[in-house]
């Protein structure tokens, strides 16, 4: 049987701000009786957007709403002038609102209406004003027509189909379509540019076409405009020659691109050449930015989304080829709309209180400030003795009634501006308590409690609470007054209940409210349900006995499996139980009993298991034990307790262990830790406990299956406090900057504490020296503290002890810690370089001297980056490199460096701050070394009797490339052949073999040669010849007894074949073929077509290029069949996006009977096909 106890605690509304914060927040608190009576200046609460586009079918809606006591009214500015509303019968302003409506239902342009509003809210107390809100009416401009010449270029060559859309507003999305508005296919040779282009890298003659149709949408009108037809025409060569890469976009290098900050960078670079160009991206000196970088448009576009400072630099894209590399520059320049460091917020004051107002932002180039009142600029505006205005800041001191009114403070530069209204409302205003006035708090025993004084007033009033209308002010022990109000009660006692009095005072004067707090005993189950296992038909009775208040009224109610239970003739719920006639297999299950007040609740459950007596034997499952119970604590003492409780059922599985967990609610409210465990045997522990701890413990049982559900929480016991015993650990000392000292420490557990107003002592002083300790003292929320103005990586001695309103720990250990280090003043010298082969060269130093280092020597460490490759035209990334070499050492090896290239290198001393000086730049060259691997090797096989072989330039050719060696040998099985060796020139990339042997596959080996040597392999294997399945015998099963059997049943069935073949043309039969078999033929014997054979022997074979067909007519090859011919009635149908979704059929020959019968082949493999 497991027990829960569910403890409720009535909770008052709470004010969510304390009282320092209700002064000076935006709003003034929501109670209908404050808002109605205090003055507020207005606010603007809702506006339409800076750049406001709208659509000319429909009206225009121009919003301005705001909110302030008395209400707002409402007046707009056109175009810098005052607009009258009242005199366009076609506009109108809302009720209670300064939004504008311009209905054209009568007539009327919407481009009449164009310009910059702006609207201004008043009343007693101050104006606020909007936005520059820009008006525009959305366009979609026709085409201007226009004649397009033919597009004649020659294959290979690049080209360009201007777009050129009309300026839409907004500006309209481009695409390209066919006339049967099917989308032209993009690829990595032709695509779209982002201003509209369609660009060809090299032109292919596939790309003639009559109709290259470039298409605008405009969103707002929903409509697409279509520009007229480009018409082109490829002219054919012999050859398309090869062509180094160029660019097409961006024209000229480098370029430049200004982009603002949070906005989308697109960089674009789009190439011609063949063959076709790839794209690839960098930034010079330092990566792409990591997870805001994407590749579009084939890699010919790099989007960087939300821009930053950081982005700002050079990019560029290289455009390579086989025939070579082009390289373009873009320089990135981010400037910066005004954004704020530190927006205005409303300011609420009492008389002759201090306050300011901030306006700070930034922007590139810096924004300039300008503060208004009221909508007016503050320069010339009444004077204000209270006020001074400091260039971004407005103080106000003394200020006095009247004093209200609406701040704008407008942060503009050449990208844009930010307007923010912030007013300043001076109140006078008497205490006034917000909460229900004698209020009746009903709390369980033991539980904490809050009781609620939410007040409000100006000047900020001093709150105190009574008990009973006498004795001092209730805070400290078991009482916690908070500043917006609440008395919270730790744990409710008998003795606590009461009437307790709340009183707010100020200058004005003072209010008070009263809560009565009765305290009322906890509902319980003394006697829960049990576990059962009754036999099926008898009658069960699960108990369920109750304690509770005798002032709340009980309620009883029963669960089956988490489910309300059903009540009827069969089951009777009883004054202190359940029963159940006639049990079966449905009612098994947990019943759970629930005993609730309007306070509180507590559970019980058991588990009935029916059993069916036609069973001899049952087998009950083993699982884990439920939840312990009923959790007691009795021998309460300052240092121990003794805890109590019921084991939960074992669930066939004895119980184990015991874990006693505990929380406590004033460091780490919601945590539970581990306390101590138990043997299986116990339910009762006494726990060894720390001071000033507020203690709730659970218990866990633990069987062979695992862990039940923690019990429910006891009550709460609450120990006294006394001083320290420990100290705080992980005490160290480190600098963070030349000057300083950061000592920290790991704090207190919860448990460790001990006392009330935690804090720690820092002691510290420098090392071997008879100076006195410096000292400070902190909170105990704080671990760490700075020590300023030290000495270089100077040694200092440290400790740091605990302190409570109690006493003091014990003395602390002493720790050694250092100050800042600063950067090393010396690099090494008499630095040596020798070249040790192509990939690595050794260095060797001197050391520097100790004093020059300031700090703790970590590593000495090399710069090297690869300033050139002795190969022409291959550009090579200078971006710098670093090995380390830690410890005091005076020699190291660099590698992975590139052959044959141009190299620099310089070396640093490192400490924890970071590098210092850098010594003299060495220069060396690497000497050639081996190529790396061939690039993209592929083997293909287009027929039977060849394979080709192709491949590109290895990426890294480590010197000069002499041409390629080729190894390859046949194999078949597990047998091989010789190993044949092919030299090639360094320009070749293609290589044919014939083969001799149609049945073996081929390995091959290429590797790139250079005056060194070879370099690593591409290796790769011929494909799976389609015979292989018949000519890779894994074994002789000539030999088989099986296969001899099988040869002789095929020899037989042949025979009957031909005598059926014989028998047939005897009588001058006809040889219809209805379907195909899967019979192997060779590729010149296979003519089948919608199930007929043609069958003609070597003598009447066609000539190449016809095609006999089974009425002896000859039929070109070339099909001029149209889609219509293919289709089942109707036109090709489109998707939304243009492209053909229609499928082809296949047309069935009406004459197939005749064209069979009329066969005159008499061949037996016709037969054969006949037969079947």
């Amino acid at each position: 049987m497991v027990m829960q106890r569910y403890l409720l605690t009535y909770i008052g509304v709470v004010l969510t701000l304390n009282l320092h914060h209700l002064i000076r927040a935006i709003e003034v608190p929501r109670d209908p009786s404050i808002q109605e009576s205090l003055h507020q200046p207005p606010t603007i609460t809702k506006q339409s957007v800076k750049n406001y586009i709208v659509d000319p079918r429909d009206n225009i809606f121009i919003e301005c709403e705001a909110k302030g006591n008395p209400v707002p009214t409402f007046s707009w500015t056109r175009n810098g002038k005052f607009f009258n509303v009242a005199k366009d019968p076609r506009v109108s302003m809302r009720h209670w609102s300064g939004t504008l409506a311009v209905d054209f239902r009568s007539g009327g342009r919407p481009e009449d209406y164009e310009g910059e509003y702006q609207c201004f809210a008043r009343n007693d107390f101050g104006t606020a004003n909007s936005n520059k809100i820009f008006l525009q009416v959305s366009k979609s401009p026709l085409w201007p027509k226009e004649n397009l010449d033919i597009q004649e270029v020659h294959e290979g060559a690049q080209l360009i189909l201007a777009c050129n859309p009309p300026p839409g507003l907004p500006p309209p999305a481009i695409f390209w379509m066919s006339s049967s508005m099917e989308p032209i296919h993009q690829d990595k040779r032709v695509s779209q540019g982002h201003n509209g282009d369609l660009y060809f890298s090299n032109v292919l003659q596939e790309d003639s076409q009559t109709d290259y149709s470039c298409n605008a949408r405009f969103a707002f009108t929903h409509t697409i405009q279509q520009k007229n037809p480009y018409t082109l025409k490829v002219l054919t060569t012999r050859g398309i020659t090869e062509r180094h890469p160029s660019f097409m976009y961006p024209v000229g290098s480098p370029s430049s691109q200004m982009v603002l900050r949070g906005e989308d960078l697109l960089l674009e670079c789009i190439a011609s050449g063949v063959p076709t160009p790839g794209i690839m991206w960098h930034k010079k000196g330092g990566d792409l930015p990591a997870g805001r970088t994407k590749l579009e448009n084939f890699d010919k576009a790099l989007h960087i989304a939300n821009v930053s400072e950081e982005d700002s630099g050079e990019y560029f894209c290289l455009a390579s080829n086989k025939v070579g590399t082009s390289r373009h520059v873009i320089s990135v320049i981010v400037k910066a709309a005004p954004f704020w460091l530190d927006e205005p917020q409303n300011l609420i004051l009492a008389p002759g209180e201090d306050g300011r107002l901030v306006c700070q932002a930034n922007g590139n180039p810096k924004p300039s400030i300008q503060w208004l009142v009221n909508g007016e600029p503050i320069e010339s505006s009444a004077p204000n003795p209270s006020r001074e205005v400091t260039g971004d800041t407005i103080m106000f001191r003394d200020i006095q009634s009247g004093s209200s009114a609406v701040y704008q403070c407008n942060a503009s530069n050449e990208h844009g501006y930010l307007l923010a209204n912030a007013f300043v409302s001076v109140l006078d205003v008497i205490p006034r308590i917000l909460a229900p006035r004698n209020q009746l708090i009903k709390v369980i025993l033991n539980n904490r409690t809050l009781l609620n004084c939410p007040f409000f007033g100006s000047p900020i009033p001093t709150l105190r609470w009574f008990k009973n209308g006498q004795g001092s002010t209730l805070h400290g022990g078991n009482y916690k007054a908070h500043e917006n109000g609440t008395l919270e009660i730790i744990r409710a006692r008998k003795e606590d209940q009461g009437t307790y009095t709340c009183v707010a005072t100020n200058l004005l004067g003072k209010a008070q409210n009263q809560v009565r707090l009765e305290i009322k005993d906890p509902t319980r189950i003394i006697d829960g349900p049990k576990d059962a296992v009754p036999k099926k038909g008898s009658t069960v009775y699960l108990v369920c006995r109750t304690i509770h208040d005798p002032t709340l009224r009980l309620t009883v109610s029963w669960l089956k499996d988490d489910v309300p239970l059903y009540l009827g003739t069969r089951i009777k719920k009883e004054d202190d139980g359940l029963t159940i006639y006639g049990v079966s297999e449905k009612d098994q299950g947990y019943y759970t009993c629930v005993a609730s007040t309007e306070l509180d609740k507590d559970t019980a459950r058991a588990h009935l298991t029916i059993l069916d007596p036609s069973l001899n034997r049952m087998t009950l499952p083993k699982a884990r034990p439920d939840r312990p119970r009923d959790l007691e604590l009795t021998d309460l003492s300052e240092r121990s307790v003794r805890l109590t409780w019921i084991p939960g059922d074992d669930n066939n599985s004895p119980i184990t262990d015991y874990i006693v967990e505990f929380e406590e609610d004033r460091y780490e409210p919601g945590r539970w830790q581990n306390h101590s465990r138990y043997p299986g045997s116990v339910n009762s522990a006494v726990l060894r406990l720390a001071p000033y701890v507020n203690y709730q413990f659970r218990v866990i049982a633990v069987n062979e299956v695992g862990s039940s559900y923690p019990s429910l929480p006891s009550e709460r016991y609450h120990t006294n406090g006394a001083r320290p015993e420990y100290n705080p650990t992980g005490v160290q000392g480190a600098g963070t900057a030349k000057n300083n000292m950061v000592i920290s420490w790991t704090p207190l557990s919860a448990t460790q504490v001990y006392g009330p107003n935690l804090r720690y002592i820092v002691k510290w002083r420098r090392r071997d020296t008879r100076e006195s300790w410096s000292n400070r003292t902190v909170k105990g929320d704080v671990s760490q503290y700075t020590v300023t103005q030290t000495p270089i990586y100077t040694p200092y001695e440290i400790k740091v002890q605990a302190v409570n309103d109690y006493g003091m720990a014990p003395e602390a250990d002493t720790v050694i810690g250092y100050s800042g280090e600063d950067y090393p003043k010396a690099a090494p010298t008499d630095v040596r370089l020798k070249v040790v082969n192509s990939t690595a060269v050794s260095l060797q130093w001197s050391k520097v001297y100790p004093e020059t280092v300031q700090g703790q020597l970590k590593e000495y460490r090399a710069y090297y980056w690869r300033e050139s490759s002795l190969l022409k035209n291959l550009w090579v990334s200078k971006k710098k490199q670093s090995m380390s070499f830690s410890g005091d050492r005076t020699r190291g090896i660099v590698s992975r460096l590139f052959p044959y290239s141009n190299y620099k290198l310089e070396m640093v001393v490192a400490n924890g701050r970071g590098d210092g000086p850098r010594s003299d730049t060495l220069e060396f060259t690497t000497p050639e070394g081996v190529p790396s691997t061939p690039r993209y090797f592929r083997i293909r096989q287009p027929n039977l009797e060849t394979i080709t072989l192709e491949w590109e330039h290895p990426e890294h050719p480590n010197g000069n490339l002499i041409g390629y060696t080729l190894r390859y040998q046949a194999f078949n099985g597990s047998k091989t052949g010789r190993t044949v060796v092919e030299n090639f020139s360094p320009n070749q990339t293609r290589f044919v073999l014939q083969r001799t042997d149609p049945i073996s596959r081929y390995r091959f080996n290429l590797r790139s040669r250079s005056q060194i040597g070879e370099g690593e392999p591409a290796t790769g294997e011929s494909p799976l010849p389609l015979n292989e399945a018949y000519t890779k015998p894994p074994r002789d099963i000539a030999t088989q007894g099986w296969f001899i059997g099988l040869m002789c049943a095929i020899a037989l069935l042949v025979l009957i074949l031909l005598i059926v073949c014989f028998i047939k043309r005897s009588r001058g039969g006809k040889y219809p073929v209805r379907e195909n078999k899967d019979v192997p033929l060779d590729p010149d014997d296979q003519k089948v077509d919608n199930g007929s054979f043609d069958y003609s022997d070597e003598d009447n074979k066609p000539l190449q290029g016809s095609q006999t067909s089974l009425d002896g007519t000859i039929k070109q090859q070339e099909s001029d069949d149209s889609l219509v011919d293919y289709g089942e009635g109707g036109e090709g149908q489109f998707n939304e996006d243009g492209s053909f979704i229609g499928q082809y059929t296949v047309k069935k020959d009406k004459e197939e009977t005749e064209g069979n019968e009329s066969s005159e082949a008499t061949s037996p493999v016709n037969a054969i096909y006949s037969l079947a």
